[in-house]
């Protein structure tokens, strides 16, 4: 796996520092020439933005992802939420109780979105996004070169912690649970992580990501013993 630096980026640009918000207006005001680059490290990964010209896979550095934001909108309902992915800082994550292996790089898929498509797709992910997610700029690695970024300043969405559907870490047994019970306007919550472990898998074989993995592992469990146990129950009546 490649090698990584845990310094948080300055998005030095010129020589001078900029705060994040700045570096995210300053993409967002070249956009109308340049088009945007978009990171997606959970659902985009195998739903995408309706409209791009071109994807790239790679990794973040400095992040976690982690099943610690609750879902009121699209997997989960006000009165059961689910849960979905966000990011967690990896400096934040090292000082919570998480035992978890993680390979210090976040893998997803960079999507590339014209100029002319820009403010519908960010008009379409600000609403699919909406429940407590806020975008920031990252840079996107690839395989081949883990010094210099294939793309700089990527947009991506991230729940921070503290955003008001953030839950934080729990059981691994607790959220399996939760995320097998739970359904919303977008369905079933266990789909989304069946589909986003599936769709690492395809494009990273080598990601390590045992906190995904796991809760994948257990929600497959679940759904085996409800499948047994319907066909039990169908069988003796």
């Amino acid at each position: 796996m490649p090698s990584t630096t845990l310094d948080l980026q300055d998005n030095a640009i010129g020589g001078d520092k900029k705060t994040e918000a700045e570096t995210v207006e300053s993409v967002i005001q070249a956009a109308p020439d340049q088009g945007i680059w978009v990171f997606g490290y959970g659902s985009l990964i195998w739903k995408p933005p309706i409209h791009y010209e071109s994807k790239v896979v790679g990794y973040i550095k400095n992040y976690v992802r982690r099943f610690w934001q609750h879902s009121e909108d699209h997997r989960g309902t006000p009165e059961k939420p689910g849960r979905v992915v966000t990011l967690i800082p990896y400096d934040e994550w090292k000082t919570m109780e998480d035992v978890h292996g993680h390979d210090d790089v976040t893998w997803g898929v960079g999507f590339k979105i014209p100029s002319d498509d820009v403010e519908a797709t960010r008009a379409y992910l600000d609403h699919r996004e909406k429940n407590g997610y806020t975008v920031h700029t990252v840079d996107i690695f690839s395989a081949d070169n883990d010094k210099e970024p294939a793309v700089k300043n990527a947009l991506v969405y991230i729940a921070t912690t503290d955003n008001v559907a953030y839950v934080g870490p729990a059981s691994m047994e607790h959220i399996s649970q939760q995320v097998f019970e739970t359904y919303g306007p977008s369905g079933w919550n266990a789909e989304y992580l069946l589909n986003l472990a599936q769709a690492l898998r395809e494009i990273c074989p080598d990601a390590r990501d045992d906190h995904l993995f796991e809760l994948e592992r257990r929600v497959k469990a679940l759904v085996d013993k409800s499948s047994s146990s319907s066909t039990t129950t169908t069988t003796t009546t």
